[in-house]
């Protein structure tokens, strides 16, 4: 288990100036964080910069480089992100402290929206095209692959194996899991997969004024299908946020063409992510990395709770079937 107590504010200050080469003035923040721990920091010139600190058993090496050089990529085509810097006489962007990596990153200002006019959204599709323009040229090789098969059975048996969830329930589970898998891995069959931001909700995004929309934290980058960088954006399910869709797909088909298809991949995608966090948590949990506002994550009434939120999700998707097969679902 990674030791993050190492990370004093003197060590923390420490490798920001032989990261950057640079004195600091001492200035120290940290910055929320669930899994890594990240800092803010002066120099003496008064630049603020970001000091990332990956958690080493989240992660392997190869995967963060290849965020790494997709985030640059990307700044390298003009798209608005914020790639890592160079390390201090180094070439390479990754540095490590007593087995913690470590990167670091210029401060970028900008405010969250929640909520988004039809024009931003337009925007937003744009912005979110021409990434993907770029990310379609290249693929990766160490990152997970957003498929039911490929990562949400895995996690299924992370959280069945283990000892989370009580015995009386775990089956119902189990066959809850099973269902909503085979129940949307058709939807995924012969679809094209690119190299996608992987958590693009708006939390990850800022929106800089008379600037574009920024996007930043590629941690959770992945190869899967387009849809999932923008369908977190929406302000409610598929069938509730067509004005929104329609005006980003009319921004986004300006760079990159989207396949229509992938919105019936919307809400089998929100039933994935309602598994994947669950598993997200039991790691912390095992961990001991307790997260605020889980403190009844576990017990019996939260798995009754995750199972039957899981299975109105079922219906939702078996409604949503009756809707596409009527040609009348894409927009």
């Amino acid at each position: 288990m990674v030791n993050f107590t190492l990370l004093t504010p003197d060590a923390v200050l420490d490798v920001a100036e032989l990261a950057l080469g640079q004195h600091c003035t001492g200035y120290y923040s940290q910055l929320n964080s669930y899994i890594n721990r990240v800092y803010e920091i002066e120099t003496e010139d008064k630049e603020r910069f970001i000091l990332k600190f990956y958690r080493p058993d989240r992660w392997s090496i190869a995967m963060i480089q290849e965020e790494h050089h997709f985030v640059q990529e990307l700044a390298d085509h003009d798209l608005p992100v914020v790639p890592p810097l160079p390390l201090h006489a180094e070439s390479e962007t990754l540095g490590d402290y007593k087995g913690i990596p470590f990167a670091i990153f210029p401060k970028r200002s900008g405010r969250y929206l929640d909520e988004y006019n039809l024009d931003q959204w337009h925007e937003l599709g744009r912005l979110i095209g021409r990434m993907h323009l770029v990310s379609s040229n290249s693929v990766v090789s160490k990152r997970n692959i957003l498929t039911p098969q490929d990562i949400t059975t895995s996690q299924v048996m992370y959280l069945t194996e283990g000892d989370f969830i009580p015995p009386e329930i775990r089956k119902q589970f189990a066959d809850t899991c099973a269902r909503l898998i085979d129940l949307i891995t058709p939807r995924f069959k012969d679809l094209s997969l690119i190299r996608l931001h992987g958590d693009c909700h708006w939390a990850n995004i800022l929106n800089r004024g008379e600037e574009s929309f920024l996007l930043f934290d590629f941690d959770d980058m992945v190869m899967g299908p387009a849809v999932q960088d923008f369908w977190m954006l929406l302000p409610g399910y598929r069938e509730d946020s067509l004005p929104e869709i329609a005006s980003f797909l009319e921004g986004y088909d300006e760079f990159y063409h989207f396949n229509r298809r992938e919105l019936s991949l919307i809400e089998p995608l929100r039933g994935m992510r309602y598994i994947h966090y669950i598993a997200w948590c039991a790691h912390q949990q095992k961990d001991n990395h307790r997260l605020p506002g889980t403190e009844d994550w576990g017990d019996f009434a939260y798995w009754q709770q995750e199972i039957h939120d899981l299975e109105q999700q079922i219906i939702r998707i078996e409604r949503e079937e009756d809707f596409d097969t009527s040609g009348m679902a894409y927009i």
